[in-house]
């Protein structure tokens, strides 16, 4: 599929009704996945952005949030950021992930912060974006199970640079850049697989 392809694909089905009143959910969570090929970042973030403008000059409000840089504003806010940049040069790459883990942990920190920013806007769907770049200290399907209770009464698509599968023999997967195979997610629909 091209990106006009997607662009045109996404479009037709943020904007429709049926999206926007979680129509035909089965009482599952309105969690969408958008996968791209990792090569293709810079193009679906420029789609990401063309996207917004256009939906958003139909009144489609859209609260777009990238979770890089809301563990960065987490990290300034716990005035740990600055002991991050100095200790990052002299600590072991395991050292820095369980360290990014624990300060930024879905549950108690990166989904309590989300909320605080889905509570204070006015809007329509829920744009999560980043998924790539906080790789491995937060992982998608931790932040998804942790958002089932927060970020329930609209739909939230999440752009995601890999594949999500689903077959008989695994499941539901998500397999970031396309080759982790360990993320396992069953409650959120492909968005090319729905109905515009």
């Amino acid at each position: 599929m091209s990106m006009q392809d997607k662009f045109q694909h996404l479009y037709a089905v943020i904007s429709g009704q049926r999206f926007l009143k979680k129509q035909g959910l089965g009482n599952e969570v309105p969690f969408f996945i958008c996968p791209f090929k990792p090569e293709e970042s810079v193009d679906m973030e420029r789609l990401c952005h063309q996207l917004v403008n256009r939906l958003e000059q139909t009144g489609v409000r859209i609260l777009q949030i990238n979770l890089y840089d809301l563990s960065i504003e987490i990290l300034k806010e716990r005035d740990i950021w600055n002991q991050v940049l100095e200790i990052e040069a002299s600590v072991s790459k395991g050292q820095l992930k369980e360290l990014l883990q624990g300060v930024l942990d879905p549950e108690t920190h990166l989904v309590p912060a989300i909320a605080d920013t889905l509570a204070d806007a006015d809007f329509d769907v829920l744009f999560l974006a980043g998924v790539g770049e906080v790789f491995p200290y937060i992982r998608s399907h931790n932040v998804l199970n942790n958002l089932q209770s927060t970020a329930k009464e609209k739909p939230t698509v999440m752009f995601f640079p890999g594949n999500y599968t689903h077959t008989l023999e695994t499941g539901a997967s998500l397999d970031l850049f396309g080759k982790l195979h360990d993320d396992k997610y069953y409650r959120a629909f492909n968005i090319f697989h729905c109905e515009a």
